[in-house]
């Protein structure tokens, strides 16, 4: 049946591998974030197999809950990414190790449950480094070394370390200077308790190319597009020392660097493919005719003026994915828009004579692939 998502497994063991590869050789240890996916079960098991994988992250805890076992069974710490809702205090603490939390209302909250399960819970206390999402802004140190003390108190909670999140709101590019900043942090509360924070995650995908920079000679590192700015060398775009942990999910599936969106050694951008039925095949015209308004979703669209063209309807729309995220195998088709439920294709000059029934396939970027994962009208296919 179509839509239907195709999951390439031998290619997202190849790409497990290889970023795990990148980042035990400086010392990390690895989260392999499942959320895109919807912590698919046979992807879970690719995951929980490979014993360079030290936890399995998600941001939902209905996921987490779903590969709780499995992680365990396998060795594997279980991580929740998003900061816990108070709503769901009791199901965080019986099936997540380890949470990202940056209030200290629902760090208290954790306390007292994981008493009543007699448990002791780990937490990252998340620090904001100017990227603006989640976390105890950096400049309030007075504020951060309170929360520490009140948490270093309380029985139930275990401090494991502290945690930065980079790019996915801000978009502010991991470097040397923002987690040196919060390795910096870390060893300061470190001296000033006496303890020693056994973590310190530097991030996502878009952390993990100061990983790899780290082990290549500066004519082969990965920097910004234009060069050094002023004040940076080339130690600015390598991982400082003292990041022990990277949390990576669109660099396992697709092969990303996010940070300056290049491919990583060994990876492939191919592990998940859409495939989608042709519904309808017709020659119309490139631009509609009468006056144009406003479509489905509220916004005025443009047209290019291809004349007439073969236009191919298949069974896919926004509902589904991301539109704009979809990149036909075939070069020579080319998205032109979607609706709800049917998106549209400019087929006329592919060499494949298509017609009604056919499938066409298509790589996802991320968003795409969340999206996808996502809808419950979008089957699954794997390749073992």
């Amino acid at each position: 049946m179509y839509p239907r998502l195709v999951i390439d497994l031998k290619k997202l063991d190849q790409n497990l591998k290889a970023v795990a590869g990148i980042t035990k050789r400086v010392g990390c240890s690895l989260a392999i974030v499942t959320k895109c996916l919807c912590a698919d079960p046979e992807m879970v098991k690719v995951i929980a197999a490979d014993p360079q994988v030290d936890l399995i992250a998600d941001s939902r805890v209905k996921n987490i809950k779903s590969f709780a076992d499995i992680a365990h069974e396998n060795g594997k710490r279980t991580m929740l990414l998003r900061i816990p809702m108070h709503c769901e205090i009791e199901e965080v603490v019986k099936y997540v190790d380890l949470s990202q939390n940056s209030e200290l209302s629902t760090i208290r909250l954790l306390n007292e449950e994981a008493g009543r399960q007699g448990k002791v819970h780990g937490i990252l206390l998340m620090i904001d480094m100017g990227d603006l999402r989640e976390g105890m802004f950096f400049q309030y140190e007075d504020k951060i070394f309170e929360a520490v003390e009140e948490i270093l108190q309380m029985p139930n909670i275990k401090l494991c370390g502290l945690g930065v999140n980079l790019t996915c709101y801000g978009a502010i590019i991991p470097k040397a200077n923002n987690l040196g900043g919060l390795v910096n942090i870390a060893r300061k509360i470190e001296d000033r308790f006496g303890i020693k924070l056994e973590t310190i995650s530097g991030g996502n995908s878009s952390s993990i190319y100061l990983a790899l920079n780290k082990e290549l000679p500066e004519s082969e590192m990965i920097i910004r597009q234009g060069g050094l700015l002023p004040g940076e060398t080339m130690d600015t775009y390598r991982l400082p020392e003292g990041v022990n942990n990277l949390r990576l999910g669109e660099s396992f599936l697709m092969g990303n660097d996010t940070a300056y969106l290049t491919k990583l050694p060994g990876t492939t951008d191919d592990a998940l493919i859409l495939e989608a039925q042709i519904v309808e095949l017709k020659e119309k015209p490139s631009i509609p005719i009468g006056e144009v308004g406003v479509d489905a979703f509220g916004e005025v669209p443009e047209y290019e003026d291809r004349g007439v063209i073969k236009r191919a309807i298949v069974g896919i729309g926004k509902q589904d994915t991301d539109i704009g995220g979809m990149i036909p195998l075939d070069p020579k088709v080319d998205v032109l828009g979607a609706s709800s439920d049917h998106m549209i294709l400019d087929v006329t000059k592919s060499d494949k004579e298509y017609k009604v029934g056919d499938v066409v396939s298509f790589k996802l970027e991320y968003g795409a692939a969340l999206h996808t994962a996502t809808s419950p009208y979008v089957e699954r296919g794997y390749v073992r």
